[in-house]
């Protein structure tokens, strides 16, 4: 499936000084556009995603091929509630929304490599709940 061409954003501005909180925004955003290319930089050559109930992918090659065929629905809206970042963890939360008009909730629990500004992202815990929309 080709990547969305607009995808609206909904996140709560930050004071700017926190750069893993930018880098979180950037990923989310990459990974509901599908765009391996916007993540790849940010990833550790060896990544984990695990998406909760499912399955595991390991490593960027694993990561990509997910992201192609990770759905068939275009997502339209990407809703982001929490950014929270301490040390070498962080983590997302929000709510995707899709072109039938559906949702999917998430939460994606991130591990960086290290706590450094120019940490690479080494594993994805992710956690997802499909709903329709009440209204």
């Amino acid at each position: 499936m080709e990547k969305p061409q607009s995808l609206k954003v909904d996140c709560l501005k930050d004071c700017g000084n926190a750069p893993k909180k930018a880098l979180l925004k950037e990923l989310t955003v990459a990974l509901a556009m599908r765009d391996y290319t916007g993540m790849s930089g940010n990833l550790a050559d060896d990544i984990r995603w695990q998406i909760a109930g499912h399955k595991s992918f390991f490593g960027k090659e694993d990561l990509k091929e997910a992201l192609n065929k990770n759905t068939n629905k275009e997502i339209i809206q990407l809703h982001i509630q929490n950014i929270i970042t301490h040390g070498s963890s962080g983590a997302v939360n929000g709510f995707f929304v899709f072109d039938d008009q559906s949702t999917l909730s998430f939460c994606d629990v991130y591990s960086f490599t290290s706590a450094g500004k120019s940490a690479k992202v080494k594993e994805i815990m992710s956690y997802r709940i499909e709903e329709k929309l009440m209204y």
